[in-house]
């Protein structure tokens, strides 16, 4: 066990795992594996299982495979098998040379069932679907055998050739195990093997096949294949794992991996099931599946999170037997901590009101230094352009003070420019409607980055040059859904009646930092004051500055949550 591997939280995965290899099964080997079907884009669910497939296996000196599970082709394709590969490796994970799909395995997967047809361990059925599922019984009743079942197995070989040749429409056959339509586990009930898929060209196979063998037989075989020790599930294949464990019994494979489920990770305000994520992409209730609101990984890395913190989050949570619900706020904690220690800081104006200082020179320009990183010197320092005309906030301005606790600029009031001058209020500009729409203020030249005694100055405000400040536009993204639960409602409403109207808000005309004319994507910065943000990499264009808010400085939404609960 390696130092780092001591300091991690333990769970009953590392504990099999630990007493497998001190017992040397597997012969001291461990070998996991990732097998995601490439039919939309991971989710951070999807992280949680990257992580801990990926992470033992480095954390006990073993390797571990990405295996997509290619077997339904109407909803698969190679811009998912991409996608996936990317959010893998952008997570800080890498397969070497073990990238496997399940369709490497049709030749053999084909000669396994040829093998239980012989053993007169499965049969060709000629029921459709919902027959199927009438003739499999209940939880209280047992199933009732096809009028199949019997069939000879040189009838089976035989029809299972002529599938394979396409002799036979879609639904017009199936193949089933024959195992026990009597079995309290109904996934015993003879389960479907293999379905007949026509008119669809594979992204690996073309159209060499029209037969595709279902989840339930391939998975186990494709970890025997690939000599999988540990073969990590989420908690709904737990009443499967008597089927995985029956179909590696009854054919010529030798390896014998170990299943073991985990719960699946539920996370508030937003869905994980693939279906309704898919259904927001194809609805047109999203930008797709990178929108920064999606809880895709690809989502998440437009929207700024970094890897690390997805992996922190994923350790945080930890691995259990039992379903629970994540609150939203762990995975906001982890980003903000991330970021508070390695984003640089920058200013940026987001509802500007422009501030002329009278007693500034019209033609002066100060060049001032600012830390990167008020606590790290080793991000080194900017220089920012100063001059007569600014922006500040809108906010950070009232005429007359809302409360005692208000500590920014007033009429007649003074306030601190960041790492700049003290300027004073002393005239107010307003349009026809009375609106403030300009600042005329004084400045102290004798207040540039201190605060000499006797000076007593409580507000401290963001500001940019005027002249120098680059516009931009700033999304201000929010959680997806305003209900905690948006799928589990007790209220009747569909989970897409919950999406969160405020979601998404653009603000326009914005002003940044001219040093930010050079920011790169994949850099999220700390806009200070304002929370932290990230260029888009999608619309981000030579022409406009685009942001990303990718979470506010604090969890603004723990009020509201208070409030839910009560």
């Amino acid at each position: 066990m390696t130092q780092e591997q001591k300091h991690k939280p333990t769970n009953f995965i590392r504990q099999i795992v630990e007493e497998d290899i001190k017992a040397n099964k597997n012969g001291g080997r461990l070998v996991t594996r990732f097998p995601p079907e490439p039919n939309g884009y991971l989710h951070i669910g999807h992280a949680k299982s990257i992580v801990l497939n990926f992470g033992i296996a480095a954390d006990y000196q073993g390797i571990c495979n990405l295996r997509f599970d290619d077997t339904n082709p109407h909803k698969e394709n190679i811009e998912y098998v991409e996608a996936i590969q990317d959010d893998v490796k952008w997570l800080g994970f890498d397969w070497d040379d073990r990238l496997y799909y399940a369709s490497n395995y049709f030749e053999q997967l084909h000669d396994f069932a040829v093998e239980l047809f012989k053993a007169g361990k499965a049969y060709v059925c000629d029921l459709n679907a919902d027959e199927i599922r009438t003739y499999r019984g209940t939880l209280k009743e047992p199933g009732r055998d096809s009028p199949y079942r019997t069939r000879s197995v040189e009838e089976n070989l035989d029809l299972f050739a002529r599938m394979k040749a396409g002799e036979f429409g879609d639904g017009m056959k199936v193949v089933r195990a024959k195992i026990d339509m009597a079995s309290a586990n109904i996934n015993l009930r003879d389960p479907t093997l293999y379905r007949i898929r026509h008119g669809v060209i594979h992204h690996q196979t073309g159209e060499a096949w029209c037969i595709y063998p279902m989840y339930d037989f391939t998975h186990p075989i494709s970890d025997a294949l690939e000599g999988i020790t540990h073969s990590l599930c989420t908690l709904e294949f737990e009443d499967h794992r008597p089927l995985y464990d029956w179909i590696l019994d009854n054919v010529s494979i030798s390896c014998h991996p170990r299943q073991i489920e985990f719960s699946r990770l539920n996370l508030q305000y937003t869905v994980m099931s693939k279906r309704k994520l898919t259904e927001l992409v194809s609805e047109g209730l999203v930008e797709g599946w990178d929108d920064p609101r999606m809880p895709t990984i690809a989502g998440l890395r437009r929207r700024g999170f970094t890897a690390a913190s997805i992996r922190e989050f994923c350790e945080r949570i930890g691995v259990t037997k039992s379903d629970n619900l994540i609150e939203m706020g762990v995975l906001e904690d982890c980003i903000r901590t991330d970021l508070n220690i390695h984003a640089p800081r920058r200013m940026a104006v987001l509802h500007p009101l422009k501030v002329v200082i009278t007693d500034y020179p019209e033609d002066k320009i100060e060049q001032l230094s600012m830390a990167n990183h008020p606590q790290d010197g080793s991000m080194g320092k900017r220089q920012i352009p100063f001059s007569r005309e600014i922006y500040i906030d809108r906010h950070d301005f009232e005429e007359v003070p809302p409360n005692k606790k208000f500590k920014r600029l007033i009429a007649n009031g003074e306030v601190r420019l960041r790492g700049a001058y003290v300027i004073r209020c002393d005239e107010i500009i307003k349009d026809e409607k009375g609106e403030v729409i300009e600042l005329h203020c004084s400045h102290d030249a004798a207040t540039l980055g201190a605060n000499p005694e006797g000076r007593k100055v409580k507000g401290v405000i963001h500001w940019v040059s005027a002249p120098h400040a680059l516009e931009a536009e700033i999304r201000l993204c929010d959680r997806l859904f305003s209900h905690p639960t948006p799928d589990a409602t007790k209220d009747g409403k569909d989970y897409k009646d919950h999406i969160n109207p405020d979601s998404q808000r653009t603000l326009t005309n914005c002003y940044v930092e001219p040093d930010l004319a050079e920011v790169r994507v994949g850099v999220t910065y700390q806009f200070e004051r304002e929370g932290y943000f990230c260029l888009d990499s999608v619309l981000n264009s030579h022409e406009r500055l685009i942001f990303n808010r990718t979470v506010t400085l604090r969890d603004t939404w723990a009020k509201l949550e208070q409030e839910h609960n009560s």
